[in-house]
């Protein structure tokens, strides 16, 4: 995994913490779901890559 797509997973990852956060603490249920959902977007994008560096091992 190159460290540019790190960065994007753990990116995505902290936003949608932050969105999810913000979301929750307004009361704004849509801004809350979509940052669940980006939160789970980069952490499974992030999983995917290591499966494939453990792949080419």
């Amino acid at each position: 995994m190159g460290i540019d797509d790190k960065f994007d997973n753990a990116k995505d990852e902290n936003v949608g913490k932050a969105k999810a956060a913000a979301g929750k603490a307004t009361g704004d249920d849509e801004l809350r779901a979509e940052g669940e959902t980006q939160e789970t977007k980069g952490s499974l994008k992030s999983a995917g890559e290591k499966v494939k560096d453990a792949f080419k091992k």
